[in-house]
């Protein structure tokens, strides 16, 4: 497969991910500079962590207008993979790609440790290699992870199967505790009705070498690469 990291001023996981693909994966990436206007040569766009443009405004406020994301959302209306993390998951909401927002996490603190979420959906692209309740271990980074969506909004997605990941503890149980961030109903990851898009605030780039402590992420990466019928 074909993928492009997008890079926007105040990226700072786009080397992570490009490594993960190229040198753990064996797959054809390139750096999409925020600037670029055509994504159409690629099978799937990342839009990786960090602070696009230095979320001064809002997380991912500014970073939505940049020329890429006109792109981006033609490439996702016409079917194409995008997975957005971390603060790509925030310029995804904030480019309407998809449903809900994102608050301050309820401590009111950067978080920046290991978690585990729990498989909610295996019919999407993102997770078709896993079993629906496998719990992955993966890194958060974050200081704007609260996920909040409406109820009425919520239900429909929960109706569709769009609510991907939940923040869970290591035996998987869903609980107050196990949630770093306020996120209603514990969401860390949801994607779009067609499933071709997807949000999550865990980097799974960060836990796809056993050196980084998981490699649980390799699930989400692999899964695609399968999907789509490519070498893995």
């Amino acid at each position: 497969m074909r993928f492009g990291v997008v890079v926007f001023p105040g990226s700072n996981c786009d080397h992570d991910c490009y490594y993960v693909l190229d040198r753990v994966l064996g797959q054809q990436v390139e750096y999409v500079w925020h600037a670029e206007t055509d994504v159409s040569k690629y099978d799937c766009v990342v839009l990786p962590g960090g602070f696009a443009y230095g979320d001064y405004l809002r997380t991912g406020a500014v970073a939505r207008f940049s020329p890429v994301m006109k792109a981006v959302e033609a490439f996702a209306a016409d079917g194409g993979y995008v997975i957005g993390i971390c603060n790509g998951f925030q310029i995804l909401l904030e480019a309407g790609l998809l449903p809900g927002a994102m608050m301050r996490n309820t401590g009111l603190k950067f978080i920046c440790r290991f978690v585990d979420i729990r498989v909610e959906n295996t019919s999407t692209p993102w997770t078709a290699g896993a079993s629906k309740g496998d719990v992955l271990r993966i890194p958060i980074a974050h200081n704007e992870g609260n996920y909040q969506v409406d109820a009425t909004t919520l239900e429909e997605m929960k109706r569709v199967g769009q609510v991907v990941f939940r923040y869970c503890s290591p035996e998987g149980a869903v609980l107050p505790e196990s949630n770093p961030n306020g996120a209603t109903e514990s969401i860390a990851g949801v994607c779009s009705r067609e499933g071709n898009v997807l949000g999550m605030m865990p980097h799974p780039e960060r836990a796809s070498e056993a050196a980084l402590g998981s490699e649980d992420g390799l699930v989400i990466w692999r899964s695609l690469l399968e999907h789509c019928g490519a070498s893995v």
